[in-house]
């Protein structure tokens, strides 16, 4: 559970970008988004794969 101590005066924009800040370091948006949906183990192999190719090129320049 992320939290973040707003202090007295200080604007709620600021402790909301604070609290993404957290969130994205965390990963706990990116495992929501993860599990959205459901992938089959074939989908996720073969997306695994492909972002290894284009890694791999990416290097390779």
């Amino acid at each position: 559970m992320s939290f973040v101590k707003v202090r007295t005066g200080e604007p709620i924009e600021k402790a909301l970008r604070a609290l993404k800040k957290k969130l994205d370091k965390e990963g706990v948006m990116k495992a929501a988004k993860a599990h959205r949906f459901y992938d089959k183990p074939s989908v996720k192999s073969r997306a695994k794969s492909k972002a290894a190719l284009k890694y791999k090129l990416k290097k390779s320049r």
